[in-house]
């Protein structure tokens, strides 16, 4: 990370800390924030894709044996479940190349579209919902004020961080996560590792 990046992302999590304490209790049990982004945008899709609905250790398995992206549309589907994906999940990733290929999804644009645009763009592939086009613009675009409230994992991390008897509604994140504008990505990315930090415990 750079000075300047450093510097900006310090006074980021002074602004989260200040607007709301017990997301400032959390960064400061969690740590330093670490993000890596993915920079290949097609990989970035088909990683998403193949991840869905897979114990990490699986999908890892299966995401090693993966051929390259450019390869996808001329790879019989056989050898493409032998790699352990399912014929959905082929459809999914051919429907994906097929969109790429013809420029009915232009990758190269996304970046210049705001947050809701990039979403329409994504779910118009099979496969693709409104989750993992958020997962695509935090973990590849790096946009900072995205909040996925449709992520079980956010919803249970608020329950716990904000003493909730239910896991919270989209509404009730929405009302939450206004403290955070606009680094929303951020202090979801805090919710998750505190999750993960916390498993287990109370």
């Amino acid at each position: 990370m750079t000075k300047r990046a450093a510097k900006e992302t310090r006074q980021v999590l002074k602004h989260l800390a200040v607007a709301d304490a017990r997301l400032a209790a959390i960064i400061k049990s969690v740590g330093a924030y670490e993000i890596k982004l993915r920079k290949d945008p097609f990989q970035s899709l088909i990683e998403a894709i193949i991840y869905q609905q897979l114990a990490g250790s699986a999908a890892d398995a299966i995401y090693g044996r993966f051929p390259r992206p450019a390869q996808l549309l001329v790879t019989k589907d056989v050898k493409l479940r032998a790699a352990g994906l399912s014929a959905r999940k082929i459809e999914y990733l051919k429907d994906l190349a097929t969109c790429v290929s013809d420029g009915r999804l232009n990758l190269a644009l996304l970046p210049k579209l705001p947050d809701e645009q990039v979403i329409e763009q994504l779910v118009q592939v099979k496969g693709i919902g409104r989750w993992t086009a958020e997962m695509f613009l935090i973990f590849c675009l790096g946009r900072h004020d995205v909040l996925p409230v449709g992520d079980l994992g956010l919803r249970k991390a608020m329950q716990k961080a904000y003493s909730l008897v239910e896991l919270p509604s989209p509404v009730r994140m929405r009302d939450i996560a206004q403290l955070w504008k606009p680094y929303r990505s951020i202090a979801t990315w805090y919710l998750w590792k505190s999750l993960e930090k916390f498993k287990g415990i109370g």
